[in-house]
């Protein structure tokens, strides 16, 4: 039993060290640009391993240097609550978690449907399944910074609750301003394409900080899915979302 305790004892106290250390990295990073995230060296590790070579393109880029039109972009595409949370949208938070649930019970009918169906061919019926629905996730761009910064991409209950308490101490140990330079400047924006920069001058070979309006619109609607979009240059998708915010650019309020 004791043996029990005292194994308890050093999994507290390790978790307290590992927070530490996070505060520790995060209030450095008031002054210090952070030069890689964790997503980033794994993206890194797995292209070396499957390609041979490190294709990483980035290139920190002060705020000031960085396109107006693309922070308002990122923000209404992303996070149009940016500047009023507290880094987690619980309104967003609870219409993504209803949204999730409702496609889970229609996916469930769905194969209840097909599974109880008289289906002369059943080869045929394997080759058509039922679609899966998508997941809408609902988390800000604190939370996504908080994932990318420190965290695998791992879905786990323990990794998510990690992802919240790295969300309240950004929020807590830096300005929203400082949030969405280092959220801009490591994002992913293609196969090891990160930063807007590096996405500015592959798309477009322009500097971040002469992007219009309809291309910083076109990059932020790519941020859920970049290296799906990236083979997609000509998406309807694309296009007709990216037009759709860069109506909404003058609405984005920036930090």
């Amino acid at each position: 039993m004791k043996a029990a305790w005292r194994w308890l004892l050093l999994v507290l106290v390790a978790g307290v060290l590992l927070q530490l250390y996070f505060v520790a990295r995060i209030a450095a990073m008031r002054v210090i640009d952070p030069q890689s995230s964790a997503f980033e060296r794994s993206e890194a590790w797995r292209l070396a391993s499957e390609k041979g070579s490190l294709a990483w393109r980035q290139q920190w880029t002060p705020y000031a240097k960085i396109s107006d039109q693309l922070k308002r972009a990122v923000i209404a595409s992303e996070d149009d609550g940016f500047v009023n949370h507290d880094g987690v949208d619980w309104d967003a938070l609870e219409k993504a978690w209803q949204k999730n649930t409702q496609a889970e019970q229609r996916l469930a009918k769905a194969q209840a449907r097909q599974a109880t169906r008289n289906v002369p061919n059943p080869a045929a019926a394997a080759a058509k399944p039922v679609k899966t629905p998508k997941v809408v996730g609902g988390s800000t761009i604190t939370q996504q910074l908080a994932k990318n910064l420190f965290l695998s991409g791992e879905r786990t209950l323990l990794r998510k609750g990690q992802e919240f308490v790295l969300t309240l101490l950004l929020e807590a140990l830096l300005d929203k301003r400082r949030i969405l330079e280092i959220y801009l400047n490591s994002v992913e924006w293609g196969e090891g394409v990160f930063g807007a920069e590096a996405a500015a001058q592959h798309y477009y070979r322009k500097p971040a900080a002469q992007l219009t309006g309809y291309e910083a619109a076109r990059l932020a609607v790519m941020l859920p899915r970049p290296k799906y979009f990236e083979k997609l240059p000509n998406s309807s998708y694309v296009a007709g979302r990216a037009a759709v915010i860069a109506g909404r650019l003058g609405n984005a309020v920036l930090p």
